[in-house]
């Protein structure tokens, strides 16, 4: 089904034509002055300049050609020669009661299917996920639904952090525990315990305190540095404790991933990369791409051009140990093995934006992935507390994911309760509804590459722009349609272009935000932006409340009309639900 705007376009664009002039500059714009029109074209400034011709000589030239159009109801041309332009309102009720009848509401999925890879989420075994992990999991997954919206083949991949420095400190922080076990002992032959030597409170102690001795204790920081390449070499008593850090780790991970709605296809991690990492090296070299410089192996990456210094990628550090950017080369190495992918994004902390440079800029000069072949990093800001600094806990440290989800849903669970009864059970499972989608939209409405504030009181907000005003849109339109189904039940329903009327202000504006959907999800997709989601859902919850408070919907006399109106408020519905379920959220049935 082809965009409204487009539909416009094409005719503003036969209108130039007609007049002798290029298709080109027909191209149709929604209106920055929606006071005086709806649409816009500024093709006959351009054109003017091509043709000698005075552009408001142009744009009456276009407006007078358009006035046959079956598109457009009113077309006028204004100094110094912008056209302006009124959808015709019978065609537009047409055009929205088709969405109702088309596949995805008329969305075009693509023709031509690509493999993407969406790497996201990013945790480190061993340690619980904190608040810096939110963005990452909470913009990826939207990423991953919006392209799979638009008709491709996703595969998300978690990419754990499984193999670096934190697994050489939490072995060496256990062996200050109990430097008895077997693990450590490389003498052991027999067959190392089932059981972990840990329960997962127990693993969560030993990381930060061992990360602390480690800024302390320099002898301790070298020891965990020799047991990381050790593990990393294939050290069988640390390979061991590696397979228990993984059974106590990942189920929690995933328990933590399921309270924010976010599920990967892979649970891979740097571990399944290690077979490739020897030959990618030894291939680098013997193409004379990677070097020695200080006893490391490094490749240059620095290109003409460059406005700043680009380090070279080191592939392996001095003592032979891998790192973060060998291990993400190899994911690549594999990942076109397995996947073939026709396209990489990336989900980081803008302040990795270096590392994935070299990494990509590798991947290409070593022949890994194609030259043509996109590989993108979307970096994005950080989440700050409202005094503009990085979100800590009161006692300034890192707060736990569970608590931040934990401490909204609390917030709202109390807006939820304050004026109304409600049983208890009831109460906590639609405040946990409400709670995701406050965090979620709070964080997904700001463009992805900003830093922004999380602010509790706001987010839990029902009133603004935030999540659980789009929530209270929408179970207000629920009740609305239960009601009618309650009380009109003999009604048949009708369509929305079922007579032909005058259309007040705020149902027109509803009609024009509705029929916006597909131009919207299409920017999302082509832009790698959930931001301009929300955005949408937010005027459109906007316009349906304004129509909403200035008819009379379930008292409206006119069945008719009624009928209309409840097949529009329907289709805004299933719109909002298609939205907020490509953001990562539901909504409940009440609230």
């Amino acid at each position: 089904m082809k965009k409204l705007i487009d539909m416009i376009a094409e005719d503003v664009k036969d209108a130039f034509l007609a007049c002798g002039y290029e298709e080109k500059f027909g191209m149709v714009s929604l209106s920055n002055r929606p006071d005086l029109c709806q649409y816009q074209c500024n093709g006959a400034m351009a054109a003017a300049k091509q043709y000698k011709v005075a552009p408001i000589e142009i744009a009456k030239a276009v407006a007078e050609q358009l006035a046959e159009s079956e598109t457009i109801a009113e077309v006028n041309a204004v100094m110094p020669g912008f056209i302006n332009i009124k959808v015709d309102e019978e065609f537009l009720a047409a055009y929205l009661q088709e969405m109702t009848e088309e596949e995805n509401f008329g969305f075009e999925k693509t023709k031509n299917p690509l493999t993407i890879v969406v790497d996201y989420g990013g945790p480190n075994v061993a340690k619980p996920l904190h608040i810096g992990h939110l963005r990452s999991a909470v913009i990826g997954e939207s990423i991953k639904r919006i392209c799979r919206f638009a008709g491709h083949n996703v595969i998300g991949d978690v990419h754990l952090g499984d193999l670096g420095l934190q697994m050489g400190l939490v072995m060496e922080g256990l062996r200050e525990r109990a430097p008895e076990l077997p693990y450590f002992d490389k003498s052991f032959t027999g067959e190392y315990p089932k059981e972990p030597p840990f329960t997962l409170a127990e693993l969560e102690e030993i990381y930060p305190a061992a990360s602390a001795l480690s800024k302390q204790n320099e002898a301790f920081k070298e020891r965990a540095q020799r047991t990381t390449l050790e593990f990393q070499l294939g050290e069988p008593g640390y390979v061991a404790l590696w397979h228990h850090i993984m059974n106590v780790s990942v189920p929690d991970l995933k328990r933590n991933y399921d309270n924010l709605n976010v599920s990967f296809d892979v649970w891979k991690g740097e571990s399944d990369v290690q077979p490739y990492i020897p030959a990618m090296v030894q291939d680098l070299i013997d193409k004379g791409l990677a070097y020695e410089s200080q006893g490391a192996m490094v490749v240059d990456v620095q290109e003409e051009g460059d406005s700043k210094e680009i380090p070279p990628c080191i592939v392996r550090k001095s003592d032979g140990a891998a790192l973060y950017a060998t291990s993400d080369l190899a994911t690549i190495v594999e990942r076109e093995k397995l996947y073939e992918p026709d396209r990489y994004i990336y989900l980081a902390d803008k302040r990795q934006e270096m590392h994935f440079t070299q990494v990509f800029r590798t991947a290409r000069k070593a022949g890994i992935v194609e030259p043509e072949k996109e590989l993108m990093f979307l970096g994005f800001g950080t989440m700050n507390g409202k005094d503009g600094k990085p979100f800590k806990t009161r006692d300034g440290g890192v707060m736990r994911l569970e608590q931040l989800i934990a401490d909204t849903n609390e917030e709202v669970l109390k807006k939820v309760t304050e004026n109304r009864e409600m049983d208890e059970a009831e109460a906590k499972e639609i405040a946990k509804t409400i709670g995701l989608a406050a965090i979620k939209y709070g964080d997904l409405s700001n463009q992805a590459t900003k830093d922004y504030i999380f602010d509790l009181d706001r987010f839990t907000s029902f009133e603004g722009n935030t999540g659980p005003y789009i929530l209270y849109t929408m179970v207000r339109i629920k009740s609305i349609l239960a009601k009618y189904q309650a009380e009109c039940s003999e009604k048949k329903p009708v369509a929305i272009n079922a007579s032909v009327r005058e259309y007040g202000a705020d149902e027109l504006a509803l009609m024009l935000l509705t029929a916006r959907f597909n131009d919207m999800a299409e920017h999302a997709y082509e832009e790698v932006a959930p931001h301009k989601i929300c955005q949408y859902i937010y005027e459109l919850a906007d316009a349906f409340n304004s129509f909403y408070h200035n008819n009379k919907i379930i008292a409206e006399t006119d069945e008719i009309k009624q009928g209309e109106w409840i097949a529009l408020i329907t289709l805004v519905l299933h719109l909002l639900e298609v939205c907020i379920d490509l953001l990562g959220f539901s909504a409940p049935d009440r609230m």
